[in-house]
């Protein structure tokens, strides 16, 4: 089995951030979204990836490189612009061969990883797998019908009456069949080649296509509330480990992180948190549920449920909540009030906030 994950789009629902960064490049857990996408990928057995991206291919490839790093073989294909998923297995035809493949998307979060299911599709052999989440509002995702047995009947995309609350979570298990029913489909009305309408063609000539249900946690990182909430959530598993220097006038409170060449002076840390390599934390109070990147700088600031990217420097700030703060920007204040400030910051930029 190959896997092929899809790491192109604009990303404009979590601007301003993507004006400078390719979404998929966003930390979670201190690594990028796609670190943790390929991990569950390595996880299947799985080593040769075709990664699709798009005009920020430098970016993707300079954090991800030849893919050995992660214990895989990456391959990058180039689309152009945004002509739909079922086009960018298209242009990755070479790419897969005759070969079973996992389709990801390179912002699907799904931290429990989709072993089971691809152990699933290896033992039942359907044409095509879909991993289908329940949600509460199906009307805003790609919905699938599914039979008891567990057969797809129907796929629907964004349903105004949904008839089931199963949504697809962006990770599919294909044979080779799926090349034809992609020849076979047209463009939508927005002018791309949908994945969804490939799968329905399958189904509607008479094809097995099965639903794996993924009952774990399961976020799509495009909007800051679901990166802030995704980075709770996988902050909730790391472990206590101190690489750094903690002096003896610090307190470090449950499970902290401290990744080596990072200093904590005069400060307060309550996990789950972590502190990136080179970063230093001065009298200043951080987490719980906060990721520090590498080399940032915190100075007489208090920071929960947040992340502060890397090179980002926080100074005098009472009290952040629930913000993000991009790479190299700059955050200060004159006050030293109490009031709490929410922040989603961009890149490079400098911040004077007044409480």
């Amino acid at each position: 089995m190959k896997a092929l994950v899809l790491s192109g789009g604009s990303g404009t629902r979590l601007r301003p951030f993507t004006y400078s960064m390719p979404k998929q490049l966003m930390p979670i857990a201190n690594r990028p979204v796609l670190e943790h996408v390929l991990e569950n990928i390595r996880e299947l057995g799985v080593s040769e990836v075709a990664v699709v991206v798009g005009d920020r291919e430098p970016e993707i490839a300079a954090v991800l490189g030849d893919g050995a790093r992660l214990g895989l073989e990456l391959t990058y294909i180039r689309q152009d612009r945004p002509l739909g998923l079922a086009h960018c297995v298209k242009i990755a035809r070479q790419f897969l061969g005759d070969d079973d493949f996992v389709m990801y998307l390179g912002d699907s979060m799904l931290p429990q990883g989709v072993k089971q299911f691809a152990e699933e599709f290896a033992e039942r052999r359907p044409t095509a797998q879909v991993v289908v989440h329940r949600v509460a509002d199906p009307r805003s995702f790609g919905v699938a019908e599914v039979a008891p047995d567990g057969r797809v009947t129907r796929l629907v995309e964004k349903p105004e009456q949904p008839l089931s609350d199963l949504a697809l979570t962006g990770v599919y298990f294909f044979t080779p069949a799926i090349h034809q029913a992609i020849d076979k489909i047209s463009p939508s009305a927005r002018g791309e080649l949908e994945i969804t309408d490939a799968v329905q063609w399958l189904v509607s000539y008479g094809a097995t296509v099965r639903a794996g249900e993924y009952t774990g946690y399961w976020k799509d990182t495009g909007r800051a509330e679901d990166v802030l909430e995704c980075n709770r959530e996988l902050l909730g598993g790391v472990q206590r480990s101190v690489g750094g220097l903690v002096d003896g006038d610090s307190v470090l409170i449950g499970h902290v992180v401290v990744e080596p060449g990072a200093r904590v002076v005069r400060s307060r840390i309550v996990g789950p948190a972590i502190v990136g390599a080179g970063s230093h934390v001065v009298d200043s109070r951080v987490g719980p549920y906060t990721s520090v990147g590498r080399d940032c700088r915190l100075r007489d600031t208090a920071v929960e449920d947040s992340i502060v990217l890397d090179g980002a420097s926080v100074s005098q700030v009472p009290a952040l909540r629930g913000s993000l703060i991009g790479r190299s920007a700059a955050v200060t204040s004159a006050d030293t009030g109490s009031s709490h400030h929410r922040l989603v910051v961009g890149d490079h930029t400098h911040v004077e906030v007044a409480a």
